[in-house]
């Protein structure tokens, strides 16, 4: 018996086995067409991670807000802001808008 002929039959004797038989269709199974499969499991993980970089973004905009409401505690502050922001002015106040034209010819 030659070397090919000896791992042909261990490859055959392997292959008829009826664990393997078995395991090779419950593997498939599992990691393709069960509920609870890898690609599942996988598009899971995805989203995890989507709604986890969600929760830091928000997290510093709410650091940054409270930054921003401990700043407006202070009335020279409030004025700034509302000036800047909402185009709140004093009485016998001029305000003038200058917009540039960002637009390349």
């Amino acid at each position: 018996m030659t070397l090919k002929e000896i791992r042909k039959n261990i490859f055959v004797k392997v292959i008829t086995n009826i664990f393997v038989l078995i395991l090779i269709p419950f593997l498939i199974w599992m990691f393709f067409f069960d509920e609870n499969s890898y690609i599942v499991h996988n598009k899971f993980d995805k989203e995890i991670n989507d709604l986890e970089s969600t929760i830091s973004f928000y997290k510093k905009k709410i650091a940054e807000d409270k930054a921003t409401i401990k700043k407006l505690e202070d009335s020279l502050q409030l004025e700034r802001f509302a000036r800047e922001k909402y185009l709140m002015k004093k009485e016998n106040e001029d305000i003038y808008l200058i917009e540039f034209d960002t637009i390349k010819k």
